[in-house]
């Protein structure tokens, strides 16, 4: 079986570089056949294609027309007035959160079982997190909300975990009475909707991520959207104050999906090299963490504030391109976890036609989540993504420094300690899909 960026055939236009790289790196992922949650699992061959000429074209990767063009069909695409790119969603929620002009240590509510990610700009914003629990969605409890409320609340923020919406109808009811500001983090959720319109157009404005992980991925970038007109010129305002990134930052990002494709995936299930390739790799500073060390202590950095540059963009459209391809895989690979996994003793994933699939979320109280990743390990499949173990993620960020409180959310920390999720990117085919049933039928 070759790795899932050389299964087509290579075009006569290839560079010989790139076949020659191909032809190892199928012969290395042959060995190993691993299967992953995270890596950049969206990239398939034209997106590293692509990745890798433009390392070729600095010229292209800062200013250009792409980033307009992204913007333009991002908003026609959720239908809304205003869609304005950042080098980072962490960047998009700061700027919304900065535009709206709060008072120093207003209150922004948000769930529990979040990434640091989402809360760091409100602190780094001068505003007060207050967690608010979780139901069986794993999205912001309504009645939990409605306790948390005080009168230095201004916002709440629904996270739609993992491409399953919030429950919106009750959540907008709670913000009109309480005259609260309704924010969506969609960075797990594009391409979701809540009856029949699209998440990210409930709320005054919204933000999605085009993470490394995320529905669609170029390594970094984030956008915002709205149709306030208020609130879109003081973006658009501090969006003109930022700088683009480096072209040092720019070539990381770029490289990543080739080396991590090329030789990291290939080597992962081969006694575990890839895991120390990679972390060799983001030591030596030749690729860039997903999530900074100084970020799970609360510090601010300042590379994730810039710009969208135009070779993110870049690659940003090449996997818009294939959003609906990807969603359908997604919902494919989640029925049959749905179809074979219902009578394991877990509680999945809950479905719904609306939802997509960025994980598929397994809870079990039966089993101890720590041993059935560690067993999945022996056998290549590799399952840890970091969402699990503690209410803010990943498991090594400093709950205090995130000002949570420790039993103020016991659902999410209940869940936390009990979760963890399959893949359903678009390169784990059926046949993985079924290693992975067959192992979890297997691990008593």
């Amino acid at each position: 079986m070759s790795p899932p960026f050389c299964r087509t055939r290579v075009t006569k236009n290839t560079d010989s570089v790139i076949l020659e790289y191909c032809s190892m790196s199928s012969k290395l992922y042959q060995k190993s056949n691993p299967i992953l949650i995270s890596l950049s699992p969206n990239t398939q061959k034209d997106d590293i294609f692509l990745a890798l000429r433009l390392i070729f074209k600095p010229k292209e990767w800062k200013k250009g027309s792409e980033i307009e063009k992204l913007e333009n069909e991002f908003a026609k695409y959720l239908g809304v007035k205003y869609a304005i790119s950042f080098n980072s969603a962490r960047a998009g929620l700061f700027a919304i959160l900065r535009s709206l002009q709060l008072e120093k240590n207003s209150q922004v509510l948000l769930q529990a079982f979040t990434c640091n990610a989402a809360v760091n700009p409100i602190i780094w914003a001068g505003l007060k997190p207050v967690f608010v629990d979780i139901d069986e969605t794993l999205n912001l409890d309504p009645e939990d909300l409605r306790k948390k409320i005080t009168d230095k609340s201004r916002v709440v923020m629904v996270q739609h975990t993992f491409g399953y919406s919030a429950n919106l109808e009750k959540v907008s009811e709670i913000c009109r009475k309480h005259n609260l500001i309704l924010i969506e983090d969609c960075a797990h959720s594009l391409s979701a909707k809540y009856h029949g319109k699209p998440v990210g157009t409930f709320s005054k404005a919204s933000f999605f991520s085009f993470g490394r992980d995320k529905i669609i991925s170029s390594v970094f970038g984030g956008m915002v959207v709205t149709d306030d007109d208020e609130l879109a010129k003081e973006i658009k305002n501090f969006h003109n104050q930022l700088s683009f990134p480096s072209n040092f930052w720019i070539f990381q990002q770029l490289l990543h999906p080739v080396l991590t494709n090329f030789v990291v995936i290939p080597l992962y299930g081969i006694f575990g090299i890839g895991r120390w390739v990679l972390l060799f790799l983001q030591k030596t500073r030749i690729l860039s963490k997903a999530v900074h060390w100084k970020e799970k202590k609360g510090k601010k950095v300042g590379y994730l504030f810039q710009k969208m540059p135009n070779a993110i963009a870049l690659l940003v459209l090449n996997q818009f391109n294939k959003l609906e391809k990807f969603i359908l895989h997604q919902r494919k690979i989640a029925k049959l976890y749905d179809e074979n996994l219902k009578d394991l003793g877990f509680l999945l994933a809950k479905g719904n036609p609306e939802r997509v699939y960025m994980r598929y979320s397994v809870l079990t109280e039966k089993y101890d989540t720590d041993e059935i990743l560690k067993k999945a390990r022996k056998e290549k499949i590799f399952l840890d993504d970091g969402w699990r173990k503690t209410p803010i993620t990943p498991s090594d960020t400093d709950q205090q420094k995130m000002e949570y409180i420790l039993g103020s959310c016991p659902e999410a920390e209940r869940i936390s300690k009990n979760i963890f999720n399959l893949p359903t990117h678009i390169n784990v085919s059926e046949k993985a899909a079924f290693r992975i049933i067959n192992f979890l039928k297997g691990i008593e």
